[in-house]
């Protein structure tokens, strides 16, 4: 049941913005359930002639009984234009009554009209509000859901008053089904398409809440890290192709630093440091969350480093490392697995859950100490990365083997 309508109707001039004549322009100033707005009704009258009490001009002054006509005229068509909304379970608010009172045609929004606007304001706001890798997670969204929309409805976009709880239920089982998504994978284009959601329903251009009874739930999926074994036979593999060994390489140093692909790929000179002890840093902070990272370079890190500092690619740019585009990473790194004789689905994201269990945890390096080197705000987060593992109960059950 809709909810009751509260409006306020009030007429007023302008005395601070007088015109040439001397007349202050009225006004109409309409407020809906505490949402006002204001329209010009394009007459006026000498401010003495007008009753700020009865809303009018008082009678028998110059053009009184055509400037309270008009009034009392729109008075009636603005309550006839609540009534018909209401009657038609439309959107009630001062902004469509004014645009209707106006003439003014309301604009029809469309769900990806509304998406791609918040693209391209993220855009906008890149390396301020949206790091890169996120403004690339909205695009893919945004693809997504024009071709789920083409799909299912074989058109280019719809209304927002179409959007529904059917709509957001056949967009998840498209993505699951027809695009072949994870169930996580899934989730995370729900939750960026729920924010556009979001934007139109705090613009009242959307009546209901698609996803008001839509839950989402991440499935807990065991990360997948190399053992010291695995990172033993990658570190001594001798690998001739010099594209492949220089994604060997980068991997490697991410497995001895911590650092996310986004981070890695953008490491400059700048955030190398060298304290007075000759130990070198790197303070960096993240791409993705903007948190600092505190990396203590060991020296494998250092010689991979030494290795491509005469690059005259990265000499160019200014970075430390010669890094590709994430796709063709974790396509040559299934390469290197299979050279290595390491079965296990290698991707860039393998290296920074490689150094939290096996690098760090492994080697009793307290968790808040891996906590800081990855970036992350408190240990929760880290022990999403760092995996108790057999070596990890062995060597501190061990401590214990012989009291009893």
């Amino acid at each position: 049941m809709r909810q009751q309508i509260d409006a306020t109707i009030l007429f007023f001039i302008k005395r601070t913005k007088l015109l040439k004549s001397g007349e202050a322009p009225i006004f109409l100033r309409l407020t809906i359930n505490q949402e006002r707005a204001e329209f010009g009704l394009k007459l006026s009258t000498l401010p003495y002639n007008w009753s700020e009490k009865e809303q009018k001009v008082i009678e028998g002054r110059p053009n009184s009984n055509e400037i309270n006509k008009t009034i009392i005229q729109l008075k009636k068509r603005i309550n006839t234009i609540i009534d018909y909304l209401d009657s038609e379970d439309g959107e009630i608010n001062s902004r469509i009554v004014i645009e209707k009172i106006a003439g003014k045609k309301e604009k029809k929004r469309t769900i990806l009209q509304i998406f791609d606007e918040h693209n391209s304001n993220a855009k906008q706001l890149l390396n301020i509000d949206f790091a890169q890798g996120t403004i690339q997670r909205y695009e893919t969204s945004y693809m997504h859901t024009h071709d789920f929309i083409k799909w299912q409805y074989q058109r280019e976009d719809l209304p927002l008053n179409e959007l529904n709880q059917q709509f957001v239920k056949q967009y998840e089982l498209y993505l699951k089904t027809i695009r072949n998504c994870s169930h996580n994978t899934t989730v995370k284009y729900l939750k960026n398409f729920k924010k556009i959601v979001r934007i139109a329903l705090a613009n009242n251009w959307l009546k209901n809440d698609p996803f008001a009874s839509v839950k989402f739930k991440l499935k807990q999926i065991d990360a997948i890290y190399l053992t010291q074994e695995e990172l033993d036979k990658m570190i001594n593999k001798d690998i001739s192709i010099p594209r492949i060994a220089q994604v060997k390489d980068v991997f490697l140093f991410c497995c001895f630093t911590g650092l996310a692909f986004s981070d890695v790929k953008t490491l400059k000179k700048e955030h190398l440091e060298i304290d007075k002890e000759g130990i070198t840093w790197i303070h960096k902070k993240r791409t993705k969350t903007n948190q600092m990272s505190t990396i203590y370079v060991i020296k494998a890190a250092q010689k991979i480093l030494r290795k491509y500092q005469r690059f005259p690619e990265l000499k160019e740019n200014g970075y430390l490392l010669p890094v590709l585009s994430n796709q063709k990473m974790n396509a040559y790194l299934k390469e290197i697995a299979d050279i290595c004789g390491i079965d296990k689905p290698i991707t860039t994201h393998t290296a920074r859950h490689t150094f939290a269990t096996t690098i760090a945890l492994e080697n009793n390096i307290p968790i808040e100490v891996v906590s800081k080197t990855l970036g992350h705000s408190n240990t929760k987060m880290t022990q999403r990365y760092a995996k108790t593992t057999e070596v990890l109960i062995k060597k501190n059950m061990q401590k214990i083997k012989n009291l009893y």
